[in-house]
């Protein structure tokens, strides 16, 4: 996923059409004004929504949660498994995805259909996430806009570098990824969690692999983490920190014996969007 973030215009296929990257010209904003936009990415809905976007939105994926107001739009399913019939069907002049998450059957059809296809690459990074949000600002004419979500995001990663600088410790923290003890996964290297995890000052208790494994009682105690965390539906879903203390292994663990588990929504910890400084802030102090 580390690739650079794609920088290019992207033309709306509506009444009048982009010409160029630079600002928007009277043409472009009313080309704007009659957008019909599908994403396909919970972290592009945001960024959506926080350019003033919203009301150009007629279709989104499952993972598009925040802010809640995105629940109420049509859903198009889960990123890697939606179809073209689906996102077409919602009537879209412009769908946004990510390049390595869209399969190329689906963009092939989408473009197929006339509709705009524009793909941004997205590196789980503070540079990534920066590099999506300039992409996407830009793409659309917004840049002054998106100037001001940068700003932003650069203040709040100041405040979780103060934090993570003034504290005394490095904690070791194992991400679980679960839903109910029949499917429990750790994070490795080179995840989002992983990134996470470092950002927040923190060091990934297992090392040596990287996505993810299912997790082991033996792995587990070797890993010896100091902190547990989880996406809140993942706990939710083992019964919150009793029924998660009940997992084999988990008790014998510094973690476990301290009760120390954090959970955190999903979007919000991995999504590496405008949010990114803030999610960094919460784990950072959850952690410790």
């Amino acid at each position: 996923m580390n690739t650079n973030v794609l920088f290019g215009c992207f033309a709306l296929v509506i009444s009048m059409a982009f010409s160029s990257c630079n600002a928007p010209t009277t043409g472009e904003s009313q080309g704007l004004d009659s957008a019909k936009i599908v994403s396909t990415n919970g972290t592009l809905s945001e960024i959506l929504v926080a350019l003033g976007m919203e009301s150009h939105i007629v279709g989104v994926d499952v993972a598009s949660t925040y802010p809640a107001s995105l629940q109420e739009k049509p859903k198009i399913g889960h990123n890697r498994d939606i179809s073209a019939e689906g996102v077409l069907a919602l009537g879209p002049n412009l769908v946004l995805g990510i390049n390595e998450v869209i399969r190329p059957e689906v963009a092939d059809q989408i473009r197929a259909s006339g509709v705009k296809l524009s793909l941004f690459n997205h590196e789980y990074s503070a540079d990534g996430a920066k590099q999506l949000i300039r992409a996407v600002a830009d793409s659309l004419g917004q840049p002054a806009k998106g100037d001001s979500l940068l700003r932003e995001l650069a203040a709040d990663l100041a405040r979780a570098d103060s934090i993570v600088a003034q504290s005394q410790s490095k904690p070791r923290v194992l991400f679980i990824y679960a839903r109910g003890t029949g499917t429990m996964m750790v994070a490795g290297q080179r995840t989002q969690l992983d990134e996470m995890i470092n950002l927040a000052g923190g060091v990934n208790a297992v090392q040596g692999f990287t996505d993810f494994k299912p997790l082991t009682a033996e792995a587990l105690v070797a890993a010896n983490p100091d902190v547990i965390l989880l996406f809140d539906s993942g706990l939710s879903s083992l019964g919150g920190i009793d029924g998660l203390l009940e997992v084999q292994g988990i008790s014998q663990t510094n973690a476990g014996k301290n009760r120390k588990v954090v959970e955190m929504d999903g979007q919000f910890l991995t999504g590496f969007g405008p949010r990114l400084g803030k999610a960094v802030v919460e784990l950072a102090e959850k952690i410790r």
